[in-house]
């Protein structure tokens, strides 16, 4: 007779210690403060991205062209924050309206396109095919006055 394998039925828990709870304590405390001029723009300059992830979170083609376009106007603002890398030069980044135009902007852009390219190409395909059913035509019209009327009749209908 096959003996079943025996299993453990708890997986083993893993635990940190002590020191280790505080080395990683310290390390978080640490990166706040280092990346916190970068949390300040980030958290004002994505907030289209945030409103479009909360009101319409299964629509993911939205929220990936706005969130793209939302992320390219705040690089261009944490970009000018590293040449001065402080909170106070992100809250004077923060200050001046035209960055704030330029974030959210960006976003504004984003989603004008989203909703509107579908229309865009719709209309390219109705020029594309008005322009096709004139060239059509133009050849029948031709052949018609190559062979005549004629050519152009049904037969089947006789």
């Amino acid at each position: 007779m096959i003996k079943p394998i025996h299993r453990p039925s708890q997986t083993p828990v893993f635990k940190l210690s002590v020191a280790q709870k505080l080395v990683l304590l310290f390390g978080m405390i640490t990166l706040m403060f280092i990346s916190m001029p970068t949390a300040i723009i980030l958290l004002i300059g994505t907030l289209p991205t945030i409103t479009a992830l909360m009101t319409n979170s299964q629509n993911a083609s939205q929220l990936t062209i706005v969130g793209c376009f939302n992320l390219a106007g705040v690089f261009v603002c944490i970009v000018d924050l590293l040449n001065q890398y402080n909170a106070r030069h992100s809250i004077i980044i923060l200050d001046n309206v035209f960055n704030i135009i330029i974030m959210l902007g960006a976003a504004a852009l984003g989603m004008i396109l989203y909703y509107e390219l579908p229309n865009l190409f719709v209309w390219i395909s109705a020029a594309s095919a008005q322009r096709r059913l004139h060239s059509i035509n133009s050849k029948l019209e031709r052949l018609t006055e190559d062979w005549g009327p004629e050519v152009l009749e049904d037969k089947s209908s006789k």
